[in-house]
C-alpha cells in the first residue's frame, strides 16, 4: 500500500471518529463553523475550501456525516483542511493513529 493510500485512510478514520463526536455533540458543528468563518475573514484558507465547508457545515446533521465519510476526490479534498481540529481528544486520536491500515 502506498503512503498516499496510507494517508488518505488515516484521514477518513480520523474524520469518522470527528463524525461520531458531532454526532454525539451537536454544538461542535457551531464550532467548525466559526472556524470556517474565521478563515474566510482572515485568508489563512483557499476562499474555495473555506465556502464549500460552510455550504457542507450548514446541511443536516445525517448529511454531514455521510459526507464525512465519503471517498469522493471532493471530499478528500476537503479533508485536508479540516475545520474539525480539536474534536477528538487526544486518546482518541492516537487510537485512530495506530491503528493499521490494510
Amino acid at each position: 500500500m502506498g503512503i498516499h493510500h496510507r494517508a488518505e485512510e488515516t484521514s477518513l478514520r480520523l474524520h469518522a471518529a470527528v463524525a461520531e463526536r458531532v454526532v454525539a455533540e451537536p454544538s461542535r458543528v457551531d464550532d467548525a463553523r466559526r472556524r470556517v468563518e474565521a478563515w474566510l475573514e482572515d485568508g489563512s484558507v483557499a476562499r474555495e475550501y473555506a465556502e464549500a465547508w460552510l455550504a457542507l457545515l450548514a446541511e443536516p446533521l445525517p448529511v454531514l456525516v455521510a459526507r464525512l465519510h465519503e471517498r469522493s476526490e471532493r471530499m478528500h479534498d476537503l479533508r485536508q483542511v479540516s475545520p474539525f481540529a480539536g474534536v477528538l481528544d487526544a486518546r482518541t486520536r492516537w487510537r485512530v493513529l495506530r491503528a493499521r491500515v490494510s
